[in-house]
C-alpha cells in the first residue's frame, strides 16, 4: 500500500510518501487511520484531529468506511477549499 502525505501532514510525519504493509485487520480507511496513528508519536499528532484529516483512496474521495487493501494508493491531506 502506498501512502502520500500532503501539506502539514507531510511536515508532522516527516515524509511525503512511503511503502507500507498493514496487519489484516486494517480494512478501511478508519482502521488504516487508526492503525497509523500507532506507528509513532508523529503519526499520532498528526492523525490527532481526524477532522482535519481528509482521504483518498486510488485518487478518489474516501469515507471511513471506505475499504483498502493491498496496492492502494493512499492520500492523506488537509480539508481542501475552494478558491
Amino acid at each position: 500500500m502506498k501512502l502520500l502525505y500532503f501539506a502539514w501532514l507531510r511536515g508532522k510525519i516527516g515524509k511525503s510518501a512511503e511503502e507500507l504493509t498493514p496487519p489484516p485487520f486494517v480494512r478501511t480507511v478508519g482502521d488504516l487511520l487508526d492503525w497509523l496513528a500507532t506507528q509513532g508519536p508523529a503519526y499520532q499528532a498528526a492523525l490527532a484531529d481526524r477532522r482535519a484529516v481528509k482521504v483518498a483512496v486510488n485518487q478518489d474521495y474516501a469515507a471511513l468506511d471506505h475499504p483498502v487493501k493491498p496496492g492502494d494508493e493512499i492520500a492523506l491531506f488537509p480539508p481542501v477549499t475552494g478558491g
